[in-house]
């Protein structure tokens, strides 16, 4: 039996030593941060491994499960719960990586600092990742004015014009927006995960219990497939990777998450805990659902195959969720700018009026353009789709079968991409991990082979994605599938 070197064990002892060196220098320094800020009136670095757990769950239970079971559709039963949990493993890696690599420069307040880091302290790198972020958040944003709007059409049967919903939905959000530091949304986060949980819950149930699919045809009972069904396409089954992956991929949030925690070395309890629910509530979200609604029937989200009475209860109870996470981007998004802004000011910490004024400016500000956005964009869901593929927002929007007829659904998903998805994680692998050590044992090895893989999955998906997002805007010209401007027209499920 082969044994390892002493210069193997002595590479591996320096490397684990070189990690605890950094977990060290993180409690010191972020102890030092946490002094600074004692006598604060707002302090930032406040927010236990609890409350970070809260706002994971409020970021990733979410309407975006609903799609999980049209993804099974396309995909089969097992390749898609195949693809949900390989998908689920693969970013609570690539999330310790990044959880890591925020121990080891505690002074990261966000994404952008990440990126300037990684291309070798490179102020464009930090300028192109903050055009990145600010763009990916305010598309988001703009999603959640459509869906706000989306909703309240739903349950009103469509009692007012579009725009007066979405004009309600955005002066809710900012409302929500309002808090300066993620503790105080933790609370907030959790109700926003629990009602979401109960509107999951809830759709499965009536999926089961109701007598037929909305939309059945006598004698054309639901199609429930193990693989694909012959004759799907590319796009098709991209579109429906796409949307687990996407679904799962948030960690651009994250180091803003981790920049607030009192304790960073706590945050991987967070995680684990939200990628085991993850992996529970989506795999039984798609399959059983699935299961019950059938190829034919299959709507995304899933509301929508849901009889009218039981698709208004299931899908109220996904208010908070519309509401808060909108308003979660949102906040991260002023947090960048006004961290900027008051860099070392005292109005930064401090409740003083200009303070004030700046934070309440720079939110309605995000706000009034996520608005023009949702509402000026005749293919919102289509440009939605080819920004995430770039460099990050939501998933594509996809061409949905039922019977003859195709049609489109336009309530996209959220998260991010193969840049913040994959490409920036391995590359912090990289710098976590010096030159000697990669290849340092068969266990280092697979792993250093991993995260060049994952560098090669996220150019695939850059590439794949903008190419299904593309020919979605093809797709809806040729089938004038396009919203008008300010229109008051009914977007109800």
């Amino acid at each position: 039996m082969a044994t390892k070197t002493d210069a193997t064990k002595d590479v591996e002892r320096n490397s684990t030593s070189s990690f605890e060196d950094d977990s060290t220098l993180a409690e010191t320094s972020v102890g030092v941060q946490i002094a600074r800020e004692r006598d604060n009136e707002i302090k930032f670095r406040s927010c236990s491994w609890q409350k970070t757990a809260a706002l994971l769950f409020s970021e990733y239970i979410c309407l975006a499960i609903l799609s999980f079971p049209w993804s099974f559709s396309v995909l089969g039963l097992v390749p898609g719960i195949i693809v949900t949990l390989a998908v689920a493993a693969t970013v609570l890696y690539t999330s310790l990586i990044l959880w890591r690599y925020c121990l080891k420069h505690p002074e990261i307040r966000d994404v952008c600092d990440i990126g300037k880091k990684l291309f070798g302290g490179a102020r464009w790198a930090y300028n192109v990742t903050a055009v990145f972020f600010i763009l990916n958040n305010t598309f988001i944003q703009a999603l959640h004015v459509l869906v706000g709007a989306k909703l309240l059409n739903t349950l009103t049967e469509s009692s007012q014009c579009t725009v007066v919903f979405a004009v309600i939905a955005t002066v809710i959000c900012l409302i929500i927006s309002l808090p300066r530091t993620l503790r105080e949304l933790a609370h907030m986060g959790t109700f926003s995960a629990v009602t979401m949980g109960i509107a999951v819950l809830l759709a499965i149930i009536f999926a089961g219990v109701q007598k037929h699919p909305f939309g059945y045809v006598e004698g054309d009972e639901p199609i429930v497939t193990i693989i694909p069904v012959p004759g799907t396409s590319f796009v098709a089954g991209m579109s429906a990777f796409l949307n687990i992956s996407y679904t799962f991929i948030g960690q651009i949030t994250l180091p803003s998450f981790i920049a607030e925690m009192e304790n960073p070395k706590d945050f991987p309890k967070a995680l684990w805990a939200v990628t085991i629910a993850e992996m529970v509530v989506f795999t039984l979200c798609g399959a059983l659902m699935y299961h019950f609604i059938g190829n034919q029937y299959m709507t995304s989200p899933g509301f929508g195959s849901l009889q009218p009475v039981y698709k208004k209860i299931a899908f109220s109870f996904a208010i908070p969720t519309i509401v808060f996470l909108g308003s979660l981007y949102s906040t991260v998004t002023a947090r960048f700018i006004f961290f900027r802004l008051f860099k070392n000011s005292r109005h930064r910490h401090s409740n003083s009026l200009i303070g004030w004024s700046a934070w309440v400016g720079i939110l309605t500000a995000t706000w009034v353009v996520a608005f023009v956005i949702a509402e000026v964009i005749p293919f919102f869901s289509d440009m939605l789709s080819l920004m995430s593929s770039l460099f990050g927002g939501s998933s594509p929007i996809v061409t949905l079968p039922r019977g003859e007829t195709d049609y489109r659904c336009d309530i996209p998903l959220l998260r991010s991409d193969g840049w913040f998805g994959f490409i920036f994680w391995a590359l912090a692998y990289f710098e976590l991990t010096p030159r000697a050590t990669r290849w340092a044992g068969l266990g280092k090895s697979f792993e250093t082979l991993v995260n060049y893989f994952f560098i090669l999955l996220g150019l695939f998906i850059l590439v794949a994605g903008t190419y299904v997002s593309v020919q979605s805007i093809i797709d809806s010209y040729h089938a004038s599938n396009l919203h008008e401007v300010f229109t008051c027209a009914s977007n109800a499920l």
